[in-house]
């Protein structure tokens, strides 16, 4: 794994979701009439939730109910969340419904009918990106962003209401199509949800973020990052803190720290070489920086 690609063009979303060893969950469906609530625990995981018929309720831990139409999306970070028809009704666990590879659930009828799925990351990868995302994100159908997701949910619709032979396989590359559509709506609106995907489209942030993650062996400050924003030290910093939720070092420090541990996983890299991927002259430095942030030495992510 060659850390130091430098390309002031970098895809940061790509760049995060495959050092994090991103990868499909199965995709499920839910098919409801009635009253009905199914409660689901909270997972190192980027879970999607779209409603194709019908409505419902999304409940999540200390934020008010959201009322969820055909039509709309919604992304869940690692919070534990309720899907229910009325926020009042008792619900049920739901995970155990679909143990043993069980993708469907059907539940005294079809009036209301969602899909879940998503993806998870490597094992000790996902905080990384979940920590810089709101509990939830809520895309609206109605939305002009959502067409794509649109078209999306009509194919993942058809292919989790049958059983033709390739399903798992269509299913797990249509859901990392949704998802990515889904994050390309959500950025398009960075002032109304905030964190790190509307932080990756805000022409400014999302510049000194590119430029970043092409370079991450480059000795960034933040006048440097501010100066590929096009704005002052402290603009930037309190644009930056602000949207992300981390000042702009912190962002530095925490995504090198990340990939190393990546790539040290994977037992191709030397310690020493890893070090000087993501910007450190000596292993020794690197070393001492690896065990104040996560708590033990870097031989021991490499053994």
């Amino acid at each position: 794994m060659n850390l130091s690609q430098s390309s002031r063009n970098l895809d940061p979303l790509a760049d995060v979701l495959f050092v994090l060893g991103a990868r499909p969950i199965r995709t499920t469906r839910f098919e409801a009439a009635g009253e009905w609530a199914l409660t689901f625990p909270a997972l190192e995981r980027l879970k999607f939730v779209a409603q194709l018929r019908g409505a419902g309720w999304l409940l999540l831990p200390d934020r008010l109910p959201l009322r969820i139409v055909a039509g709309d999306c919604c992304l869940i970070g690692r919070s534990a969340y309720t899907i229910a028809s009325d926020p009042a009704a008792t619900p049920i666990e739901g995970s155990s419904l679909y143990a043993d590879g069980n993708d469907r659930v059907h539940l005294g009828g079809d009036e209301m009918v969602a899909l879940g799925g998503g993806i998870a990351f490597a094992p000790d990868a996902g905080g990384f990106l979940l920590d810089l995302l709101p509990p939830v994100m809520h895309i609206a159908g109605t939305a002009p962003e959502a067409a794509a997701i649109a078209a999306v949910l009509a194919l993942l619709d058809h292919e989790t209401a049958m059983a033709g032979i390739g399903r798992a396989v269509v299913t797990a590359r249509l859901a990392e199509v949704l998802m990515v559509q889904a994050i390309r709506a959500l950025a398009s609106a960075p002032d109304a949800i905030g964190g790190w995907f509307g932080a990756l489209a805000d022409p400014r942030l999302g510049r000194a973020l590119r430029c970043f993650h092409g370079d991450i062996a480059r000795s960034w400050t933040v006048a440097d990052l501010a100066a590929e924003a096009g704005m002052s030290r402290a603009a930037f910093s309190a644009a930056f803190a602000r949207q992300i939720g981390l000042p702009p070092l912190a962002y530095v420090r925490n995504w090198r720290m990340t990939r190393a541990r990546a790539a040290l996983a994977s037992r191709h890299e030397s310690i020493k070489s890893v070090a000087a991927d993501v910007g450190y002259i000596s292993e020794s430095a690197f070393g001492h920086a690896f065990r104040r942030h996560f708590g033990f030495a870097p031989r021991q992510s490499a053994g």
